[in-house]
C-alpha cells in the first residue's frame, strides 16, 4: 500500500481523554479518500498528525515505502512530502499568482521553476491570472492558486482542510467537480477532511467515517452515505 497509518493515538495537553483512538488507514497511489465527521470528530488533527504539525502519543505513517513518524523516529514537516491546502487558502497577500505557486520550490533552477510553473497555471486553467494578488482574484479562484502551489513540488500526499468552506454554494459544486478531475489527472494521492456529506461524495473514492476520534465505517460513497448512523446524523 502507498500510504499505510497503523493504529495513531492523539491527546491535546488539556483534553481529558484521546482525540484520536486507534485510527488506521491504508491508501492505494493516486486514491482520493475523505474522512467526513462532525465538528470535533478529529479529523482535522488527523491531517495535522500526517503534515507533522502534531505529534501522535504513539502508531505509524508510512508514505511510498518511507517511515515518517513511528514510536522511535520523527520526520520534520518540511521533508514530509505532505502538502497541505487549508481552509483560508492561506495564500500570500504580497506575492503575485506566479510566486504564489513558485514559493515552495527552491530548490529548482530557474529554468524548473518556470516550466513547472507554466504546467501548474495551464492545469488551473489561469495563465493569464499570474501577475495578479490574490485580493484581485474571486474565492474559487483563490482556492485553485491554492492548489496549484500546493501541487508543484509534486507532493506524495496532498491533505485539504474543509477546502470549500468559504465558497458559496454555487461555487462550491463548481470548484469540487473541478478538483477532483486535477487530482485524477494528475495522480496525486489525496485525503479531504470534511463535515459535508455532498463534497465526500463527489470527492472521494473512499470514505472515511470517524466519530469521537474513532473509524465508525470506511467504504465506497454509495455505502458509507446509506448507513443508518450517517442518515441519523444528517437529520440531526
Amino acid at each position: 500500500m502507498y500510504v499505510q497509518i497503523k493504529n495513531l493515538q492523539y491527546q491535546y495537553k488539556n483534553s481529558t481523554e484521546p482525540t484520536i483512538k486507534d485510527f488506521s488507514l491504508t491508501m492505494e497511489k493516486g486514491e482520493i479518500v475523505t474522512i467526513l465527521g462532525e465538528s470535533g470528530s478529529g479529523k482535522s488533527t488527523i491531517l495535522r498528525l500526517l503534515a507533522g504539525l502534531e505529534t501522535a502519543k504513539s502508531g505509524s505513517i508510512s508514505i511510498d515505502g518511507n517511515r515518517i513518524m513511528d514510536d522511535k523516529s520523527f520526520i520534520p514537516p518540511d521533508k514530509r512530502g505532505v502538502g497541505m491546502v487549508f481552509q483560508d487558502y492561506a495564500l500570500f497577500p504580497h506575492m503575485t499568482v506566479a510566486t504564489n505557486i513558485k514559493y515552495g520550490l527552491r530548490k529548482m533552477s530557474r529554468r524548473q521553476k518556470h516550466q513547472r510553473l507554466e504546467e501548474m497555471l495551464e492545469l488551473i486553467n489561469m495563465t493569464e491570472y499570474k501577475d495578479r494578488y490574490p485580493y484581485e482574484l474571486s474565492g474559487g479562484q483563490q482556492q485553485r492558486v491554492a492548489l496549484a502551489r500546493a501541487l508543484a513540488p509534486a507532493p506524495s500526499l496532498l491533505v485539504f482542510d474543509e477546502p470549500f468552506s468559504n465558497l458559496d454554494a454555487n461555487l462550491q459544486v463548481k470548484i469540487r467537480d473541478e478538483l477532483r478531475s486535477i487530482l485524477k489527472r494528475t495522480g496525486i494521492t489525496s485525503i479531504f477532511v470534511t463535515h459535508d456529506q455532498a463534497d465526500a461524495k463527489v470527492l472521494a473514492d473512499r470514505i472515511v467515517f470517524i466519530e469521537n476520534g474513532r473509524i465508525q465505517r470506511i467504504g465506497p460513497p454509495d455505502e458509507i452515505l446509506g448507513c443508518a448512523s450517517l442518515l441519523m446524523w444528517a437529520n440531526s
